[in-house]
Order: C-alpha cells, then structure tokens, then sequence
C-alpha cells in the first residue's frame, strides 16, 4: 500500500508517493506545456514502472487539479492546507514558510497557539516562476542559465516587478545600455525577491526558520540567496529540503494516508485517460456574443475596414534628388520608421522588434531606407526628421533628429490626417495603452495604463505563441468563433490558466482567441479608461496600434460600444507618420513664412 499526492499546478505537475512509514519512493516534477492530463497519465505510468501495479491510495492538490478531482470523483485538498500539513508533521520547527509557484506566491506564519496565517498574491503574478520564465525569454536564455549568469553578477539595477509585461522595459533599456547579463539576471532575482517579500510579508516579520519551496527556490540558488538578503536572513535561518519542489504534493501524499479508498495504479491511469475524452459543455453565461453573425456579414464588415489607407507612392515615382521626411517611433518593443515625399506620401515603411536594443533597431530601419534609395538611384535629401516613444531622446541623439514630439501628439496628428473631427483616440501598443479625448480639435484628456499591462500587445501574442500560432493567424481564426469564451480581465499571468481551462474545458482555440480579443477590449474600457457612457467617446473613433492587427480586437470594440471605428491598414505606423506628418508641416509653415 502506498499513499500518493499529486500538484497539478498552472504550469507543472508533482507526483509524490510515499509508504506506510512516510517515505517517499517516488518523486517527479515535469512541466506540462498545458497538456495536464497527458503529462499525468506519463507520471502514473512511471510510477507504476518503478514499484509495480500496486494498490495506492490518492490526494490532489494544485490550481489545475481541482478540475481533475472533481472528474474523476477523487479526494481534493487546497495546496496550501497540503503545505501547511506537511510543515506540521514534519518540519515542526518552521515559523515561515516562502513558496513561490508557477503563478502563484504563498507566504504562511507558523505561531505556537494560532491557526496558520496564510498570504497568498492576489491580482498580479509579478514574483513568481512565470515571471522568471518571461525574463528568460527577454535575455534569449533558458531559465537555468539565468542562475549560472547571475554568479557572475558585479551590479544590481532597478527593475520593475509588479508586472511582467512591464519589467520587459526595464530589461530591454539594460540592454541597450550595454549592461551585461549577468548584472540583469542577478537583478531580475532581486526584483522577484522584493516582490514576494513586500507584497506577502505587509508588515509581518519574517521569522526563522524559514522554508523556502517550490520550483524557482528549488532550482535557482541565486534566488534564494537574494531573497535571505532582503529578509535579512542567514544561513542558519533558512532550512531546504530535497523534495522542496514538492511540497504540496508530498503533503497531499501525507493527507491520502487519511483516505479509505483504494485503487490500483493501473485503475487511476484508466480514470485519468476517461476524464481527459470528458467534454464539458459551457453554460450560456459563460460566452460571449459571437462577433459576426455569418461569413457574409464578416466579408462586408473587411471590406468596410479599407477604406482608410495610408497613402503611398513608389520610390521610383520620386525625383532623382526628391525631397523626404523621416518619422521614427521608437516603442518599448518594436521600432517604426516611415519616409514621405513633401505630399505626405509614403514611400518607405519599416517595423521590426527591437530585441533589446533599440537603437540598433533604428541604425537597421534607416540602413534600409539607404539601401532602397540608391537601388532605386535616388539622392534623398532629408528636409526634416522626427522621433516619438520610449527611446525619443536617444534616438533623436543618436541620429541627430530636427525633433521629438510626444506619443499623443504624433497618434492625433495622423487621426486628424485622416479625419478631422476625430473625437477619440485609441492606441494600444506593446505595452502600453493610451486614449485620448478630443473636443473641438483640442485634446481634454489623456489617459493611460499604470501598474498593469494586461490587454496590450505583448498580452496578445504570448498566448498566439503560447498556442502555437503567429499572431496573425490567431486573429484571423478568432473571427470565425460562435461561441467567444468569457476569459475576463486579469493578469497576463493569470489569464494563461483561464486559457489552459478553457482548453480543457472543450473550448475551441477560435472561441479563445476572439475571448482575449473581448478581454483586450473590456480592459481598457472598464479597468484602464473607467467608462460609464459611451457618449463620452463621440461618433469619431480611431483605433492605432500594433494590437489592432488584430481583427478580433477591432470587432470586440465595435460590439462593446455599439459603434463603427475607424482604422487604417498600417495601424502600428499611425505614431510614427505623425512625426513625418509633424515635421512636414513645420518646414512647410516654416517656408511659407519666409515668403
């Protein structure tokens, strides 16, 4: 007889049995890429493997393992009541325990006499092993050369830690200031580190002994020495275990000791593999409205998007020696440049992600826009040039520009271009999100998003990723869902596991797909602008942005306030043209005020 606790987190999956004795004869820790039920089934067969078909009692415990239990009709118990069952029975000395899980942060004070005192992150999963995982992802390295980088570090710097999405900014600034690495890895632990410590400890003292768990601690020695420096805690006051990536499994385990029923492991392999061909059937208040009725409306609803286009012209069409101007928006994560005649014709367009490194993202574009010309044998002479966004004052150092504008001011340049009684603008980025009221031709008010990135574009195309799709496709396939899941407005984090339920759930990658693009949508109305009436948008709405590729993005706005919007067919060069537009307009006003 053996007693088994299985963690099936957001992100991975434990397995640990122990025998009538309490010791553990197997343990396993393997990520499952959201295939839960595959990655389990693996889990039990290699347990099986190992000790034979024996009869085996179960526990299971995890964010994901809830729906599992409830499937299978098996025992549940919460992860953090595992944990804390564990920490009593075996580690009694513990007056604190520190895990930091896939998406989640748990921090639990032991006091003699008192029930434990359980703090777990809320809204935000800034400090935890996803956002590990996304700070790898900006340095091109696996999360296990980050520890290896960071024994190496000379300097910590600053970085934002609330929000993943956020901090990519701060890393990508390091970058482009040639910081190395290692001084950024070192730094990312420290953030995460301040994070659990700031948002879960509020106040309480953090008492030795300490137990730290769960993968991060378990795998990233670095993290843990950062995070015994910010608690002010020696080496004395922390205590490891071996089997700390699974604490909440191995405490699952100890609860199943408490179970009558028994099953063979071959039996709970066969109930696994029947509750994964299970379908579930969303209720009607789980779904959304469909974002066109058919196919006809959604060809019309297209062909009614083009009729705002940039307008263009071929470099060949220009003078030999031709007059240009030059905007350049430089965001927190891709680079936009566009060259126009003396017209406002465009004639060159560059965007590409700027990989850390802005400013060679730049010297790229412009290395192009040469390149073009003299392939064409033209002489550009640049009567004006013009930068916006995050890198604004290096770039416009960098190369010398005439000027910079603000974000705001280049994105209504380029909507009044297009239509001058734009009343409101929106402009969804990267990682960042901007909307600005216009009245009489004059901006009242600007708003932005602050603490969270949710919504915005790098929000987007991790999930596209995440599901094995570009971008593009994932739009493309969300206008043909009938059935949009309701995924909410939460954390880039967060909303990762709503999609992985969903997935389980039976849910199409259509229905998912156009449920983020209402996400997208509801965010910024509800949470970043607060609006309680439509009306305050006016009848003339624009749209800018990389994000608004994304044609389910579009349609959720539209059905959201019930109003057509306006976009042009090179949404995420709107910022940039503005600057073109800007300094165009300026050496014109300029001439004629010499004649």
């Amino acid at each position: 007889m053996i007693n088994i606790g299985l963690d099936a987190g957001s992100t991975t999956v434990k397995l640990v049995a122990i025998n009538e004795n309490g010791d553990i004869v197997f343990k396993e820790y393997r990520r499952h890429f959201a295939n839960i039920s595959g990655t389990v089934k693996v889990l039990f067969e290699d347990l099986q493997k190992k000790i034979g078909d024996v009869p085996a009692r179960l526990t299971v415990t995890g964010s994901a393992g809830m729906g599992i239990a409830e499937r299978a009709k098996i025992p549940f118990v919460q992860e953090v009541v595992a944990s804390c069952e564990l920490i009593l029975k075996e580690f009694p000395t513990i007056k604190t325990l520190v895990d930091i899980g896939g998406e989640d942060a748990k921090m639990i004070f032991f006091r003699e006499g008192k029930s434990p005192d359980i703090r777990m992150n809320g809204n935000c999963a800034g400090g935890t092993g996803s956002f590990i995982d996304q700070m790898a992802t900006i340095l091109n390295v696996e999360v296990g050369e980050l520890n290896a980088l960071a024994e190496n570090a000379q300097t910590i710097y600053p970085i934002a830690s609330r929000c993943g999405v956020f901090s990519k900014t701060d890393v990508q600034n390091l970058l482009a200031r040639n910081v190395g690495k290692a001084d950024i890895s070192a730094s990312i632990f420290q953030a995460v580190s301040m994070q659990v410590i700031t948002s879960l400890a509020r106040g309480y003292d953090i008492e030795p002994q300490v137990f730290l768990c769960g993968g991060p601690f378990t795998f990233i020695p670095v993290l843990r020495k950062s995070f015994a420096k910010q608690a002010n805690l020696s080496d004395e006051d922390i205590v490891t275990s071996e089997n700390a990536e699974v604490i909440p499994a191995w405490g699952a385990s100890i609860n199943a000791s408490e179970q009558t029923e028994t099953r063979l492991i071959s039996e709970y392999i066969n109930i696994i593999e029947n509750t994964d061909k299970q379908k579930f059937v969303y209720p009607k208040n789980d779904r959304l409205t469909p974002l066109f009725r058919d196919e006809k409306e959604r060809k019309i609803w297209q062909e009614e998007k083009k009729k705002y286009r940039l307008p263009s012209i071929d470099i060949a069409d220009l003078n030999e020696n031709a007059f240009c101007f030059i905007g350049i928006d430089s965001g927190s994560t891709t680079t936009k440049i566009v060259a126009t005649d003396n017209k406002g014709q465009v004639f060159f367009r560059f965007y590409d992600k700027n990989k850390g490194d802005s400013l060679e993202t730049a010297t790229h574009g412009l290395a192009q826009l040469n390149e073009m010309a003299q392939k064409a044998g033209k002489n550009l002479l640049v009567r004006g040039s013009c930068v916006t966004g995050y890198g604004e004052d290096l770039i416009k150092k960098a190369f010398s520009l005439d000027s910079g504008i603000g974000e705001t001011i280049a994105h209504y340049i380029s909507a009044y271009h297009f239509n001058p009684e734009v009343s409101f603008i929106l402009d969804i980025g990267g990682q960042d999100m901007k909307a600005v009221f216009i009245e009489n031709g004059t901006i009242k008010r600007l708003e932005i998003n602050e603490a969270c990135s949710s919504g915005c574009g790098s929000f987007i195309e991790t999930f596209a990723h995440s599901l094995d799709f570009t971008p593009q496709d994932f739009s493309e396939i969300a206008l043909k869902s009938q059935q949009p899941c309701d995924l909410g407005t939460r954390c880039t984090v967060f909303m990762n596991s709503k999609v992985k339920q969903s997935l389980r759930e039976g849910a199409s990658l259509a229905d998912i797909s156009a449920g983020l693009g209402y996400s997208v949508i509801k965010n910024c109305l509800n949470k970043v602008l607060k609006i309680k009436y439509n009306s305050e948008l006016g009848e003339h709405i624009m749209v800018q942005g990389g994000t608004f590729r994304n044609l389910a993005v579009i349609r959720s706005l539209e059905k959201e306030l019930g109003k057509n919007v306006m976009i042009t067919d090179f949404p995420e060069l709107m910022g940039a043209y503005g600057c073109a537009l800007s300094v165009m307009r300026e050496q014109q006003d300029n001439t004629a005020n010499a004649n």
